[in-house]
């Protein structure tokens, strides 16, 4: 038996009303039920809808699954085999139902039903926002995406041009960090701006960021220049391990 205390009851019936009211818009305007095939890519964060004759590119934020074999659900922050960057963009959710003491919200996996995922889905629908949402089922599992907007497949191929190879990580966001920054001890952590896991960055912007004694260096030298560079001797590294480069050190 599933437990809902009323008060949330109340509200994750108010967040179904009002994707139930702006879904068919969105699957009206986007055609999302004349594809017959679906594709998602976990690196780029982008779900192909196509056919034979056409096809429709989105930008997704994953929100979680639901195991049919189980029948429990497991929020996307909380799954460790996912690399989708935007899936830390769930916690604030998560931070919604601590304050409120809404479980369903706060707890990363908990037995459901039929209805939990797109219950779900609907409150993050209403609390992150946007065009619309979409679930795939493969396997005896159900995924769910709020989609976030539509993209051309000459964007999706840039993002995807964008990543790099992780041998550890797979395929993601690329990041880039001196060479004495490691997951073995503290050694300072200076950003180029304030990041946070699965933020947005702009087409000029990189995650970037040096140890203490870079940041002596680069202030010795007014910024950085040949020296400072050579000192800090970047290298390349993708955007999970320098997240947990960056929580061993702040």
């Amino acid at each position: 038996m599933i437990f809902r205390p009323l008060k949330y009851e109340k509200y994750a019936q108010k967040a179904v009303d009002k994707l139930q009211e702006s879904q068919p818009e969105f699957r009206t305007k986007f055609d999302t039920d004349n594809y017959d095939n679906w594709f998602y890519n976990q690196s780029s964060e982008t779900l192909r809808l196509y056919n034979n004759d056409k096809e429709i590119y989105f930008k997704y934020i994953p929100v979680g699954t639901f195991s049919l074999n189980t029948n429990s659900w497991m929020w996307a922050w909380a799954n460790e085999d996912s690399v989708e960057p935007r899936k830390f963009r769930t916690l604030k959710i998560k931070e919604f139902g601590e304050k409120k003491n809404y479980e369903n919200l706060t707890k990363s996996h908990f037995c459901g039903d039929k209805y939990t995922g797109w219950e779900l889905t609907a409150i993050v629908f209403d609390i992150i926002g946007g065009i619309g949402t979409y679930r795939v089922i493969s396997e005896h599992l159900e995924k769910y995406f709020l989609l976030t907007e539509q993209i051309t497949k000459e964007e999706a191929e840039k993002i995807e041009s964008e990543l790099i190879e992780c041998s550890v990580h797979g395929k993601i966001r690329k990041a880039f960090i001196c060479q004495h920054l490691n997951t073995k001890q503290k050694t300072g952590f200076e950003e180029a701006f304030e990041t946070y896991r699965g933020m947005e960055l702009g087409e000029e912007d990189d995650f970037q960021a040096w140890c203490s004694e870079c940041e002596k260096e680069r202030i010795k030298t007014d910024g950085w220049n040949e020296e400072s560079m050579e000192f800090a001797k970047i290298k390349l590294v993708c955007e999970r391990c320098y997240f947990e480069i960056k929580e061993i050190n702040v």
